[in-house]
């Protein structure tokens, strides 16, 4: 289970999924009101449901190793969820009036990229299964 790549690029992204329940997407300063105001996940309802479903479908990936057509299906899943998770912190960011992106924004692309890569090591791993199954 851990030997396999994948499983590390699932971890990854669970790690970088959770991060962004703690560290800001954007920082600005909200209208009528002059103090500097941090959007994380845990702002919104539809930010902290969505950031917490897709941490926990990372780290579930990881263990059902051994269905890998499911496990690619679950990454795609995670992949478009991870989508609508950054559409929703950009409509949010839409309610400053002006602000800057944190640097930790950039933890909402490694989900992406590692679930990308979790997704090209199971092909990997599929072919690999049937060549083997051919040569028997």
């Amino acid at each position: 289970m851990i030997q396999r790549i994948q499983s590390i690029w699932l971890l990854l992204a669970s790690v970088c999924t959770f991060a962004s329940l703690k560290f800001s997407f954007y920082s600005g300063i909200k209208p009528n009101d002059t103090a500097l105001h941090e959007l994380n996940a845990t702002v919104t309802f539809f930010l902290l449901i969505t950031s917490i479903a897709l941490g926990v479908l990372a780290l579930m990936n990881i263990f059902i190793y051994k269905k890998r057509k499911t496990q690619l299906r679950l990454c795609v899943l995670g992949i478009s969820l991870e989508t609508l998770l950054i559409f929703l912190y950009y409509r949010e960011t839409a309610t400053f009036t002006q602000g800057t992106y944190s640097l930790t924004a950039i933890l909402q692309s490694l989900v992406i990229l590692a679930f990308g890569l979790a997704v090209r090591a199971i092909n990997k791993d599929e072919k690999m299964v049937k060549d083997s199954d051919r040569l028997r």
